[in-house]
């Protein structure tokens, strides 16, 4: 079970203050830095434990890169049987990544050919590279809410304050203004609102982009209207439609969310949770748009030492071959989150707190705002301070989750009904201690 908060972390501080004098920001990337816990130590299925042996529930579960769970056996054996063999030619191919092709091929619906590389933001900028190439079109639709990488095509316009949402929002110093303007932003759930840019900027648009479910501003799903209505609008006006899976690929479904929803893109970005926390990405997509990338024959570069890496693929295939082999996983994550869901919304509504609780399959977020919730601008509703102060209650009691506003949490195949239930119970506690702030 989770153990609470109940003292200072001085071996975690250290390792926190020794990471600030070599590291900037002592952390790896950005949004990693959270104050307590400062380090971690370990992982075991549902648990992690910090450097001053607290254990705590994973909710964030590495922002969804953990499918299964921390350390699963069949994965790790998998990388374990992979050590010794081919590690790293950069020449050639090896077997691994050519069933790792193949499985995928097999899987998603877009998917007639693929590509490995090492993260979702290099899939992502390929993809868009691609579809600029394809169209010999200048310009990117995202949508307002919607992170699809670091790279400056798509780094702005995510969490936006309200006074800069659907502006000039970039993420980043040192971006080119070109790159900056080359993206457009649309209105997620309104497709109005990317009709009218494709109307503004006639024969000039090459793809648009989206997360099914725009997971990086918690849950918001898609109508089926509104994704069906996306097929339509770009092939009419000669556009490349882009699924970035790297979230709820193999989470939701193992062909991604467009399983679930049954509208197939030209080009589909993925990552995290195929390797179980591996680092791998991908984009897979129409033949004819993939062969773009041939070395021999293409005209589009893909390049990258460590794409294809042997021990990515290895825990790649072994994540999807488990997957495949117990399709019952996903029964069980979807029943879970419901669960959670369903208890939360329970929780609001007895104790008066005006909520909206989201999610999809074992991905779960309370916004604190009335529903309902389907856009960015529904969001700017949203209570930010008592989102970062349930994630942090949580964190506090022994529930990891990321406090920060808009952050998901995530169920793996790890989680039992009883720690959902257990959760539960804290989730009480917090709330009620949130009424002040609720109220004020």
């Amino acid at each position: 079970m989770p153990s609470a908060h109940q003292r200072e972390a001085p071996r975690g501080q250290a390792i926190a203050e020794r990471a600030a004098r070599v590291i900037p920001g002592g952390v790896n990337s950005s949004t990693r830095y959270i104050g307590e816990p400062y380090a971690f130590a370990a992982a075991d299925g549902a648990y992690v434990t910090d450097a001053d042996g607290r254990r705590y529930l994973d909710y964030h579960a590495a922002f969804g890169a953990i499918l299964l769970g921390h350390n699963h056996p069949v994965v790790n054996d998998a990388v374990r049987n992979a050590l010794g063999g081919v590690d790293l030619v950069g020449l050639g191919v090896t077997e691994g990544e050519v069933a790792l092709a193949e499985r995928i091929a097999d899987i998603i619906p877009s998917a007639e050919s693929m590509i490995a590389t090492m993260s979702g933001s290099e899939a992502t900028a390929q993809a868009i590279r691609l579809a600029r190439a394809v169209t010999e079109r200048d310009l990117i639709i995202k949508f307002q809410g919607g992170f699809h990488g670091w790279h400056d095509a798509v780094a702005r316009n995510v969490i936006s304050a309200p006074d800069k949402a659907y502006g000039r929002d970039p993420l980043s110093r040192g971006i080119l203004a070109q790159a900056i303007d080359a993206t457009l932003i649309a209105e997620f759930n309104d497709l109005d609102s990317v009709a009218a840019l494709f109307d503004e900027h006639q024969d000039r648009v090459a793809a648009v982009i989206l997360e099914p479910i725009p997971h990086n501003v918690g849950a918001l799903l898609p109508t089926q209207e509104f994704v069906e209505g996306l097929r339509t609008l770009t092939r009419d006006r000669g556009a490349l439609l882009i699924f970035d899976e790297v979230i709820t690929g193999f989470r939701h479904a193992l062909g991604g969310y467009q399983q679930v929803v049954g509208v197939t893109p030209d080009l589909t970005t993925f990552g995290k949770g195929m390797a179980n926390g591996y680092p791998i990405g991908g984009v897979a997509g129409r033949r004819d748009l993939m062969e773009r990338f041939n070395g021999r024959t293409g005209d589009v570069l893909m390049a990258g030492t460590f794409n294809g890496n042997p021990l990515a693929c290895a825990a790649a295939l072994a994540t999807i071959d488990y997957l495949q082999a117990n399709p019952g996983f996903y029964t069980r994550t979807h029943e879970l989150g419901a669960r959670m869901r369903e208890g939360l919304a329970a929780l609001t509504a007895e104790l008066g707190i005006e909520a909206t609780v989201a999610g999809f399959g074992g991905v779960f977020a309370v916004y604190f705002a009335k529903a309902p919730v389907l856009g960015y601008r529904d969001l700017m509703r949203n209570n930010d301070k008592a989102y970062v102060a349930f994630h942090r209650g949580m964190t506090e009691r022994g529930f990891l989750m990321l406090p920060m506003a808009l952050k998901r949490n995530h169920v793996s195949g790890s989680h039992t009904a009883a720690e959902i239930d257990l959760t539960l119970e804290a989730a009480r506690e917090v709330l009620i201690s949130l009424r002040p702030l609720l109220e004020g």
